[in-house]
């Protein structure tokens, strides 16, 4: 085969590849410059690109897929209250004893020790100062009574009075009841009902107003306007037609910093500590209209007085008052102690009956947080002694079972002793109160009765849907 490649040349397999490397000649200063000044200006613009689209879209991923906290959800808790033990004060005194050192063996030494102190210089002058005590008392008794008191004296008394109803009215709302109905000629009307409520509780995201019942039946629409003329929306946290109040929310947002800061939130009092002859103030509307005012007294406490699943306290006083339109009690310390209530006025004229506070705590305390309380309807009693020898087993007797309650619909009769609910015995009205405000409304517990057969008592189950107040 010839050669391809001409004389005096090597083969072409044998002859090496020409390479080349090309060095690209370095960056001037000025295209260092313009290079980094190019990098600033992308990256910015990316940076400015991704925050517009960040912000776009945040409002909606955290509406559609992150689950978004309920406004007002802030629990709230209500401490519960105990009543008073008769025996509280020599309780307190036999702590005092114990904790002295030396127990009784000191206190009796501490009492011995001025006798082994010497007579001479200690007794003298405590029997001098009552000389001259007594003298002083008489002087003070004698310019009493012959002092003429003027009605400024009276202005005076009513001083304290007075700073306290202004102070507590700023607490005090109007609720506006909207309903929207059609008059004969099928046109839109708007009606509107005016109630007194009372600032009670903030959850620092809504305040919580308590307020007649009937200020939210029905109601299409509630508005409430505060002291200072301010009206926001209100909203339906909760409602007990037992006790005859509801509960309306009203979101802070809605209101400025002014409003919030004259608004003055009422405490819930111890009803428990009312005694006969306190005095207390009426707020809300007890002359019908909201705003107005009234003073009085404590005439009565009734204890133990039944009502629907379990017993309560009512207060009797000697104050106008307007239970439709709303009227609260408060103590001498701006306590709320209690409400009105029409249900349970038994026709007293010239008397207030109030619900005791401590006794619905409970209940307000699941209206606060939009929970029903739970409702069995039944009024009853413990088996007393005498019951008890008459062959009655140990229970809470029901006097009364409400129609058409939970109770009275799975079976539960007037006459049944209820003994046990689920795994819980019964022997007191309170056991029975208790259980009744651990449940849920909608939960289906089990009660157990005995019930009076021919001769004896049967025992018997059922299975009672609770239902709500």
């Amino acid at each position: 085969m010839p050669d391809i490649n001409g004389p005096g040349q090597e083969p072409s397999e044998k002859r090496p590849f020409i390479r080349e490397k090309i060095v690209r000649p370095p960056l001037t200063k000025r295209q260092l410059i313009k290079r980094m000044a190019a990098f600033v200006f992308i990256a910015a613009l990316g940076g400015a690109a991704a925050g517009a689209s960040f912000a776009v879209v945040r409002p909606l991923a955290e509406k559609y897929l992150v689950e978004q906290p309920e406004k007002g959800t802030v629990p709230v808790t209500i401490p519960k209250d105990e009543p008073e033990s008769s025996s509280g004060a020599e309780e307190t005194m036999t702590v005092q004893e114990e904790s002295l050192p030396g127990g009784e063996g000191q206190a009796e030494e501490t009492e011995s020790s001025p006798e082994e102190s010497g007579t001479g210089t200690e007794t003298e002058p405590e029997t001098e100062t009552e000389e001259e005590t007594a003298p002083i008392e008489e002087v003070i008794e004698s310019v009493l009574e012959t002092r003429a008191y003027s009605a400024q004296d009276l202005d005076d008394l009513y001083g304290g009075l007075r700073s306290l109803v202004r102070e507590a009215d700023k607490g005090i709302v109007e609720v506006h009841s909207l309903k929207q109905e059609t008059d004969w000629f099928d046109n839109p009307v708007e009606t509107a009902g005016l109630y007194a409520g009372a600032v009670i509780a903030s959850t620092g995201q809504e305040l919580l107003i308590l307020t007649p019942d009937e200020a939210v039946e029905n109601a299409d629409s509630i508005k409430v306007t505060f002291e200072d003329s301010t009206q926001a929306d209100g909203v339906i946290k909760g409602t007990d037609t037992i006790s005859g109040v509801a509960v309306v929310g009203v979101d802070v947002g809605q209101l400025d910093e002014t409003t919030l800061m004259n608004i003055s939130v009422l405490q819930l009092g111890n009803s428990y500590s009312v005694k006969q002859g306190d005095l207390v103030a009426a707020l809300g509307a007890p002359a019908g209209l909201v705003h107005s005012s009234a003073y009085g007294s404590i005439s009565y406490v009734a204890r133990n007085v039944q009502v629907a699943d379990g017993v309560s306290r009512f207060l009797y006083a000697d104050v106008r008052s307007d239970a439709k339109s709303g009227t609260f009690l408060l103590n001498m310390a701006g306590e709320v102690i209690g409400w009105v209530a029409d249900i349970y006025e038994e026709g007293q004229t010239g008397i207030t009956v109030a619900m005791a506070i401590s006794d619905y705590k409970s209940v307000l305390e699941r209206m606060f947080n939009g929970y029903a309380a739970p409702y069995m309807g039944i009024y009853g009693q413990e088996v007393t002694d005498s019951m008890a020898e008459q062959g009655i087993p140990q229970g809470v007797y029901v006097g009364e079972c409400v129609p058409d309650s939970p109770a009275y619909n799975a079976g539960i009769q007037n006459g049944d002793i209820i003994i046990r609910i689920n795994d819980e015995d019964i022997l007191t009205i309170k056991d029975y109160q208790s259980q009744v405000e651990t449940m849920n409304p909608g939960a289906v517990v089990t009660v157990a009765v005995q019930r009076k057969a021919v001769e004896e008592y049967k025992e018997l189950e059922y299975q009672v849907t609770v239902g709500a107040r």
